[in-house]
């Protein structure tokens, strides 16, 4: 596991967002009231950010630095842009979670060399550490320069996202 390289997720995955995000604290998701859409929502010291899950587009930006999912029992933060009027759950630094599996897929965080940890995404049934590396697992993010705060699928399946100290990186699937 230590000398597994970072590779691109398989089909139907393709990623759309890499964005540096200094200072997360969490990342959540919403549903385009419009589009169907998911979106990812990034929480930062410098604010929040709101992504299209499909497009990769950053769609809205707050820079008030006084919302954070400490400041709720419930780990949410007010929505903005198209989620603006809904509460959404963050999941990082305070707590919280994410999705682990979604249809047919599942996400496993792994640090045999802590604090890095390593992000893998297998399709049901795949079996990392025993299985082929690249026919039923990958390993698609590692965390070196960062700390960890959390991985994750959307509600609806369709995307994955993992948030580390200073980047957001996000994973799309349309089948």
């Amino acid at each position: 596991m230590l000398d597994t390289p970072v590779l691109p997720a398989p089909p139907p995955w393709r990623r759309v967002v890499d964005a540096p995000v200094g200072g997360m604290l969490g990342i959540g998701f919403a549903t385009h009231p419009d589009t169907g859409h998911d979106l990812v929502m990034a929480v930062s010291t410098g604010g929040h950010g709101l992504f299209d899950a499909v497009t990769g587009d950053r769609l809205a930006r707050d820079r008030d630095e006084d919302t954070t999912p400490d400041e709720s029992p419930d780990l949410t933060c007010p929505g903005l842009g198209p989620a603006a009027g809904t509460r959404v759950h963050i999941a990082g630094l305070y707590g919280g979670g994410l999705h682990t599996t979604a249809a047919g897929w599942y996400v496993q965080v792994v640090s045999p060399d802590w604090p890095h940890h390593r992000v893998l995404l297998a399709a049901a049934g795949g079996r990392p550490h025993k299985d082929p590396y690249g026919e039923t697992w990958w390993h698609v993010l590692h965390a070196r320069h960062s700390e960890f705060r959390a991985a994750g699928f959307s509600p609806s399946g369709r995307t994955l996202a993992v948030a580390t100290s200073s980047d957001l990186s996000v994973w799309t699937r349309q089948d």
